[in-house]
């Protein structure tokens, strides 16, 4: 996979550059500001571009915006945002198109999911932070179909947002396989939206419905 990083910090634009390298991707450019991330993006065509929320030159949500300006340019781009903060005015139009991510760094505990979730976002899918997700939710109207869900069909809806499959979310919430479709039938009929067999289109559906919501 060719990468190209965003991010101002150099040691950790480097640790993670090695441990991309390690992993066997090509790091095909390291910038430190948002205005070099659009252009070394405009110059590689790359697979995948990893941003941070906040660097040069503005030192605000300079990566966000950057992002957006990259998903109008390049639909197919996968685009991932790993920060330290927690931004949703950009970043809900963003995971609504596809091909996108939001980690955060602190909770990031697990190389071999990371760099699972890289590729998926690569490849059209989507990969979210629980906390992410949580923002969003309590986010939401009171009056809209969101509080009808259960605790557990909340779990079940965060887990989907990470861009889980069904075994995977029965696994991480000890249930069969069968108890999370229904739970995932029932979300979907509480929030009128349409069912998909694809797991990453039933997320962007969610989240479609999460960003008229908020």
């Amino acid at each position: 996979m060719r990468i190209v990083i965003g991010e101002d910090s150099a040691l950790f634009r480097e640790g993670l550059a090695r441990l991309l390298e390690d992993a066997g991707h090509d790091i095909v450019a390291k910038v430190a500001d948002a205005d070099a991330l659009v252009d070394a993006v405009e110059a590689t065509a790359p697979d995948l571009a990893i941003v941070d929320i906040r660097m040069p030159p503005g030192h605000a949500d300079d990566g966000a915006r950057a992002a957006r300006v990259l998903r109008s340019r390049h639909p197919g781009l996968g685009i991932l945002l790993l920060s330290q903060q927690i931004e949703t005015r950009h970043s809900v139009e963003l995971v609504t198109h596809g091909g996108f991510g939001y980690l955060l760094k602190d909770r990031v505990f697990d190389v071999d999911e990371f760099l699972e979730a890289l590729r998926r976002v690569a490849h059209g899918g989507s990969a979210l932070d629980p906390e992410v997700v949580t923002r969003l939710l309590a986010a939401s109207r009171g009056d809209n179909p969101l509080a009808s869900l259960t605790a557990r069909e909340r779990e079940v809806l965060a887990l989907m947002a990470e861009g889980r499959t069904n075994v995977g979310i029965a696994r991480r919430l000890w249930l069969t396989d069968r108890t999370v479709e229904t739970h995932i039938g029932s979300i979907m009929a509480k929030l009128r939206l349409a069912n998909s067999e694809e797991d990453h289109r039933r997320v962007l559906a969610v989240l479609a419905y999460l960003r008229s919501a908020v």
